[in-house]
């Protein structure tokens, strides 16, 4: 069901182009004009390369501060751009983490889409779908091992903050990815969609915003914390001093990771520790914005906010390097950036809430910020619970 585009890369099916933050009115009808892949072991810098490809293909993101343009009609609209949170790890100048266990994804991928005349209708229903049965990458006792071993780095006052992050995959046969675009469909999904390349495909149904540029105001919504939705729960979420704190630390990591890019004394925080609702889950979420500072570029943003504050710590560097030694395999399409880009436009979702399929296996990864109040066996489960809708939807139920 896929095919090959002019540039010679496989393409979605024009009804599945259906990239999380696109606008509504471009999807379904989108083809692809350009595409650029890379990896780790390619070399060279991605923010960069990122930026110099969407120029050379008519969206020049290298001042975020212009007002951003109009509809683009039959011509360019815009492009896709995902960036892994290994390669989020390397600008940020920390260790890339355990080797990847879905290998065929790229690191950074951009594509540039232009608006076709006609518009396509979905197919009839897909074909026969078997999903197996998930395997952990960690048992339940080594993930809360993980836990007390950042508990005990907090108390040497090696970081402040760590997230602990867990992976499993499952066998499939059959098409993934109508499994995978079901996932935008999940209630908050603020980054629904899919984006999918030659020989892998990743779905997300993420609700956080890693940032947001328009008009030269920069915002990202870091969440922490979790309850189930209940009354009950967004009661505890609310009273929890626990919570509280880690959003906190959260919310100061981002104001810092904005002053980088910011004009001095811009930064402010909104709306801090808000409600919300994923699925059966209550989420805390602030809002944290600042004015860009004069000739801010796509390159420059990425740098100070990739890998986001909300799945790495505090101090990122520390926790990331934490992370690289415990976590048992690397993070995949989770925990990254994935979004759309046009000229003086930014919008791009933290992969949290995100599945991937590598050709035979689909992925998940679900985890959780770590301070010294946590419980471990309450980590393993909050993990556990941010998965479930995902591997039920992806299952078909």
């Amino acid at each position: 069901m896929r095919k090959v585009g002019p540039y010679g890369v496989e393409t979605l099916p024009q009804w599945l182009v259906d990239v999380p933050a696109a606008p509504a009115a471009c999807r379904g009808a989108l083809t692809e004009r350009a595409r650029l892949h890379w990896s780790r072991g390619d070399g060279g810098d991605p923010a960069a390369l990122a930026e110099e490809f969407l120029a050379a293909h008519g969206l020049p993101l290298h001042d975020l501060t212009r007002p951003a343009t109009g509809p683009h009609g039959t011509g360019v609209c815009g492009a896709a751009l995902y960036l892994s949170a290994a390669a989020g790890a390397l600008l940020a100048g920390a260790p890339t983490g355990a080797p990847e266990p879905a290998p065929t994804l790229p690191d950074l991928a951009v594509v540039v889409y232009q608006h076709d005349t006609t518009r396509v209708t979905r197919p009839g229903p897909p074909r026969q779908w078997w999903l197996g049965e998930w395997v952990e990458s960690w048992t339940p006792d080594q993930h809360a091992a993980a836990v007390d071993a950042v508990r005990a780095a907090i108390g040497r006052g090696d970081v402040y903050q760590s997230n602990l992050v867990g992976h499993a995959a499952a066998p499939y046969t059959g098409d993934p990815l109508p499994a995978l675009s079901r996932l935008g469909a999940l209630p908050g999904a603020r980054y629904g969609g899919v984006l999918t390349g030659d020989g892998w495909a990743i779905g997300c149904a993420s609700p956080e915003t890693l940032v947001e540029v328009t008009d030269g105001q920069v915002i990202t919504r870091p969440i922490k914390g979790t309850r189930p939705a209940t009354a009950a729960g967004r009661a505890e979420l609310l009273a929890s001093a626990k919570e509280r704190a880690e959003h906190i630390m959260i919310v100061d990591l981002e104001r810092n990771d904005l002053a980088r890019i910011a004009r001095t004394g811009t930064v402010t925080v909104d709306d801090l520790f808000a409600v919300r609702r994923w699925c059966d889950l209550w989420q805390a979420e602030s809002t944290v914005r600042a004015a860009a500072a004069d000739g801010l570029g796509l390159a420059d943003l990425l740098r100070a906010t990739c890998p986001g504050g909300s799945v790495t710590g505090a101090p990122k560097l520390a926790a990331l390097t934490q992370i690289s030694a415990l976590e048992p395999v690397g993070r995949g399409a989770s925990m990254g950036a994935l979004g759309w880009v046009t000229p003086g436009h930014v919008d791009l979702g933290l992969t949290i809430r995100t599945a991937a399929a590598d050709g035979q296996r689909l992925h998940t990864w679900a985890g959780g910020g770590i301070t010294w109040d946590s419980d471990a066996r309450a980590e393993v489960a909050e993990a556990a619970a941010k998965t479930t809708p995902i591997r039920a939807t992806l299952a078909g139920r």
